[in-house]
């Protein structure tokens, strides 16, 4: 796990490093032979969001600026796709079944850090016994496409809208910032909960590497170092590198990666939220969605929304 001191914006720390336009002259020559490697394997082409340059530099640096590395992960995420058909499962995913399956994992707080990446919030005691018995009903397959398809609006429309809206640097947003919140949580929930956190990591981690930036764990109980050696085999090295453990009182380091308004009250900020609430979009987001955010499955294209209807025509 990371030093807390060392999260979000220090001194001397680019948050950016490895992604577009942020690339040292070794990942340049490995993003270039990345490419030619794809493109002889006929797994390249320019066309969709699984291809473009910042998808692809995710996968570089998950797997260390390795171009061979990066190729098997790629490839194996790319067959992965067409096993689980996962471009018409998101274009066909139900809307209300979509919405409501928000409930059980992180959710956008609607807000952005300073660096203009999307703020999670995770606070696992809403996974009460009643809702948890809820998802439990659930048939497994049904459990993991719902996951590919909150992971999909997550990489079609949340970033790319992220990307679009006015950030610091202009670099395209391909990561998030995420606060897992384990206020009240019994170390009996959470055995019973490990299933399902690990079926989500363990997908992200195979098949939307590097999608996230920081791991704020905050109001951590006394018992997180068993639950940690429970996760920490869900995580590469480097994502585990990226949690940090702020304890209680998350305020001041909080602070330091996302401004006030952004940051929901309860973990120090001005921002009215709650888990169950929704996004609560500022107006420069509002405005650019047109009021509100769609329901169910949506692109964010080209400084627009297309909707469920659309998808495939983008």
């Amino acid at each position: 796990m990371g030093d807390s001191e060392t999260i979000g914006n220090s001194p001397g720390f680019d948050i950016f490093a490895g992604h577009l336009g942020h690339l040292s002259p070794s990942q340049e020559s490995a993003f270039v032979a990345f490419k030619q490697a794809l493109g002889d394997a006929k797994l390249y082409d320019d066309a969709g969001p699984s291809h473009d340059d910042p998808t692809l530099l995710r996968f570089l640096r998950a797997r260390s600026w390795d171009p061979a590395a990066a190729l098997k992960q790629f490839s194996d995420s790319h067959a992965w796709r067409n096993k689980h058909d996962v471009d018409n499962l998101f274009a066909t995913f139900d809307s209300a079944e979509l919405e409501d399956s928000r409930r059980f994992y992180p959710r956008w707080t609607g807000r952005r850090d300073k660096n203009g990446m999307p703020v999670y919030v995770y606070h696992l005691a809403s996974l009460n016994s009643a809702i948890q018995k809820e998802l439990n009903a659930v048939p497994p397959e049904r459990r993991y496409q719902r996951i590919i398809a909150l992971y999909e609006g997550m990489i079609r429309f949340t970033m790319p809208l992220c990307s679009y809206l006015p950030h610091p640097t202009q670099t395209p947003i391909s990561c998030v910032v995420t606060i897992i919140d384990l206020q009240d949580v019994a170390i009996g929930s959470m055995w019973t909960l490990r299933s399902h956190l690990a079926e989500s990591a363990k997908l992200a981690t195979a098949n939307y590497p590097e999608t996230l930036s920081t791991i704020a764990i905050v109001n951590a109980p006394s018992f997180f170092p068993t639950i940690w050696g429970w996760i920490k085999g869900w995580f590469d090295k480097g994502t585990q590198n990226k949690i940090h453990i702020l304890g209680k009182n998350p305020r001041e380091t909080l602070l330091t990666l996302i401004d006030p308004q952004n940051l929901p009250r309860q973990y120090g900020g001005t921002l009215e939220w709650e888990f169950f609430s929704g996004p609560n979009l500022d107006d420069v987001t509002k405005e650019a969605v047109g009021g509100e955010l769609p329901k169910g499955p949506a692109l964010f294209v080209d400084g627009a929304v297309a909707d469920q209807d659309k998808i495939f025509n983008v």
